[in-house]
């Protein structure tokens, strides 16, 4: 997946957040529903966004960003700011 794929995906799961929330606020799903789904949601972002560090880092250090692999949530999740 290139950095345009890459942001393109984060772009349409923001958009499923969004409707996600608005369907919880307008109560067509339900409050566990919401938060079982958006957790997927963020754990898939926090992916994506990781991904794409990969590749800017790469490309920025003269390697292939094409080596960049998706890690597993768990590694990801586990990262400190």
């Amino acid at each position: 997946m290139d950095q345009e794929q890459i942001l393109a995906k984060i772009t349409a799961m923001v958009d499923d957040e969004r409707r996600l929330r608005d369907a919880a606020a307008s109560g067509q799903i339900d409050s566990a529903t919401e938060h079982e789904r958006l957790g997927q949601l963020e754990r898939e972002l926090d992916q994506c966004w990781d991904l794409l560090r990969q590749r800017r880092a790469k490309s920025e250090f003269g390697e292939n960003p094409d080596e960049a692999r998706v890690r597993p949530s768990s590694q990801v999740e586990g990262y400190q700011s």
